[in-house]
């Protein structure tokens, strides 16, 4: 497994303090840089890269350190810290013990920490295994171990998978040259909610290690086989998938998450401020803002609707995604992707938070939520779940329970599109409640308490019935 090794220094490592760790490697290794300057290699004979050193982050945001690499670690340093990441190749015997070294350099020469404990010193360490049998790597796809013509492998092995601004490239690369990403993790390795949610979609697969299967995938259980130079699932002789015991041993739990995702629309104006929506939601089912926003993990920047409606107003025509989280005294994570359309500026928000056993989920809010949306932000729609999952929002390698619905929320745009009338009855035994003005209303439905899973039943015949209306006859 890839061995990842990570400085935290209270300051940034400038170019001296680069070159000096850099040196770890001896004067017979290369020191070379990608395109934009973010990931630089020490290579050895043919540019072959032995350990990458990403760009360092300067984090803001409480709570990040532990979150990603624990409280231990976290107590070890003050905040802010710059957060300096290096990634060994797999493919060269020494370059754990070099990426190590790296990094004892730095916080030897500007103090802090590093993670994991133990991995730091400060020796040279010389490559005196042969390179020339290792296969150059794509030079599309820095410190990726494995790039075949249909996928690329990256092996992790960390408590804690975080979507970092070098697999949020690797991602982009993947995708923009036709191949999967496929993370492959030891079976105690968790991903980030914000990795789940970059994994989740065909052909991208989070493949886990079993001493039973040899590998299954880590989100549907499917057993897994290197097959034509990517992880598929093995099939049976009558040509069905099967499921890897390890997916699905689970024990109960009584912790909860609770996810609301909701779309908002405004007019392309030159004033507006973007995130507010997602404030506003944070404020009102955690009691104080989001802590902070960024583009990766860790998420560095401290909570700003003024930078993040910058950022976005950057890169248009492009969408922006972005991510944020909350304080360290309640999990709370979300995803927004704002988008410029023909009708205006959308922004696609999804807010989980996580519930201890003794926390009360806190349903009494969705309405009043749902209707402050209606009226500062023009609600398009929202759905709200809760589940039983891990407070902490982390993602385990087995079988989690889906979400199961709590509310529905028709904004008063697309109320108006299917007709009150109709939108007021569907062929349910709920009525909903009206938010907003009388003059133009949205429609909140209330579908259960969310310990029923026969609600997505209901909630599938409410959608049906509301698409009806506005679908040629």
């Amino acid at each position: 497994m890839t061995k990842d090794v990570i400085a935290l220094t209270p300051s940034t490592p400038d170019t001296w303090a680069l070159l000096a760790s850099l040196y770890a490697g001896g004067p017979d290794l290369d020191v070379t840089a990608t395109a934009d300057g973010a990931v630089i290699q020490l290579c050895g004979p043919g540019g072959r890269p032995v350990v990458s050193v990403e760009a360092p982050v300067l984090v803001q945001v409480p709570g990040e350190i532990a979150r990603l690499l624990g409280t231990e670690v976290a107590a070890a340093v003050d905040m802010p810290v710059w957060w300096t990441e290096t990634r060994a190749s797999t493919a060269v015997p020494e370059a754990e013990a070099l990426a190590g070294s790296v990094v004892g350099r730095l916080a030897a020469l500007l103090g802090g920490a590093s993670w994991p404990p133990g991995a730091t010193a400060l020796d040279v360490v010389p490559i005196t295994s042969g390179l020339s049998a290792v296969p150059a790597p794509s030079d599309a796809l820095p410190a990726v171990d494995v790039v075949t013509d249909s996928t690329a492998v990256v092996l992790a092995d960390r408590p804690l998978i975080p979507l970092t601004a070098w697999l949020s490239d690797v991602l982009r690369t993947t995708a923009n040259t036709n191949r999967a990403l496929q993370i492959v993790t030891p079976p105690p390795a968790r991903l980030s909610l914000f990795t789940r949610m970059a994994l989740s979609g065909a052909p991208n697969r989070w493949v886990v290690q079993d001493t039973d299967c040899g590998y299954y995938d880590g989100l549907s259980g499917a057993v897994l086989r290197w097959q034509e130079g990517t992880f598929a699932p093995a099939r049976t002789e009558s040509g069905s998938a099967h499921v890897a015991a390890a997916f699905s041993r689970v024990t109960a739990t009584e912790e909860r998450q609770l996810t609301v995702s909701f779309r908002t629309r405004y007019d392309a104006d030159d004033d507006l401020l973007l995130g507010l929506s997602l404030e506003t939601a944070w404020q009102l089912l955690t009691g104080a803002p989001p802590a902070g926003w960024g583009t990766a993990e860790p998420v560095n920047l401290p909570w700003s609707t003024r930078q993040l409606t910058d950022l976005a107003r950057s890169r248009v025509p492009e969408p922006t995604q972005l991510t944020a989280v909350g304080h360290p005294d309640r999990p709370a994570i979300a995803t927004a992707r704002i988008t410029r359309t023909t009708a205006g500026v959308e922004e696609d928000i999804t807010l989980t938070l996580g519930y201890g056993p003794a926390e009360t989920v806190p349903l009494e809010a969705v309405e009043s939520l749902a209707a402050a949306l209606v009226t500062q932000h023009n609600l398009t729609t929202m759905l709200t779940t809760v589940r039983p999952a891990r407070r902490d929002l982390a993602v385990p390698s087995h079988f989690e329970s889906p979400p199961v619905p709590v509310a529905f929320t028709l904004g008063a745009d697309a109320v108006a599109d299917t007709t009150l009338t109709h939108a007021r009855r569907p062929p349910l035994p709920l009525r909903p409640v009206q938010l907003g003005p009388s003059t133009h209303p949205a429609l909140h439905y209330v579908l259960g308490d969310g310990t029923n899973a026969a609600t997505w039943n209901t909630l599938d015949v409410l959608t049906q019935h509301l698409k009806a209306a506005t679908e040629p006859a």
